[in-house]
């Protein structure tokens, strides 16, 4: 497995790209496009191995969107480990490049994670709480450009959700209460 991007490739916090409204991704993926595609989910998986983690030096990462490498294209790969951690041989929750996502309907009911986000673009901790919706259906297609829709609830729709955000150049500090970071209304869950 050949890694393309390694630490000093993922764009960071400050380059205008990160910002943008990432382009649509058209239909037949160009080679260019497939190969990033590749490249990008290739970064996901040696980064949540952890012998191929240290050899690389690379954080590791759930997502990565086409911007956080420097393209302004609507594609994300996303890789969520098997919701069982106990289970090694298991397939992950979800593992695709998703291009052109959309979410078309989301919950009232909010959820952060306990310990905030972070993020591969973000090499500064920027603490505290990111609600997030608790369930969201998100429509999206796949390499070959077929279409699907897909419901997540919590740990899986944060982290569509926060990848979905870099497509829209936003970045998941945006959504920090800056006064009382750690603050959150009673409608909102951590997981």
């Amino acid at each position: 497995m050949t890694i393309r991007f390694t630490m000093d490739k993922i764009t960071k916090d400050g380059d205008p790209v990160l910002r943008k409204t990432a382009e649509k991704v058209s239909f037949p993926l160009s080679e260019e496009h497939r190969q990033l595609a590749e490249d990008m989910m290739t970064y996901l998986v040696v980064s949540q191995d952890p012998e191929q983690n240290e050899k690389y030096g690379l954080r590791p990462g759930v997502g990565l969107a086409a911007n956080q490498v420097g393209e302004s294209l609507q594609m994300t790969a996303i890789l969520i480990p098997s919701e069982d951690p106990a289970e090694e041989d298991d397939e992950p929750y979800f593992k695709g490049v998703i291009f052109n996502p959309v979410i078309i309907s989301e919950t009232v009911g909010r959820v952060a994670l306990e310990t905030g986000e972070g993020c591969l673009s973000v090499d500064e901790d920027v603490p505290g709480f990111v609600p997030r919706s608790k369930k969201i259906k998100v429509r999206y297609q796949d390499e070959k450009g077929d279409t699907y829709e897909k419901t997540l609830r919590n740990y899986p729709a944060i982290v569509f959700q926060h990848e979905i955000d870099h497509l829209h150049g936003k970045l998941y500090y945006d959504h920090i209460n800056k006064a009382e970071p750690w603050k959150v209304d009673d409608n909102t869950k951590y997981v």
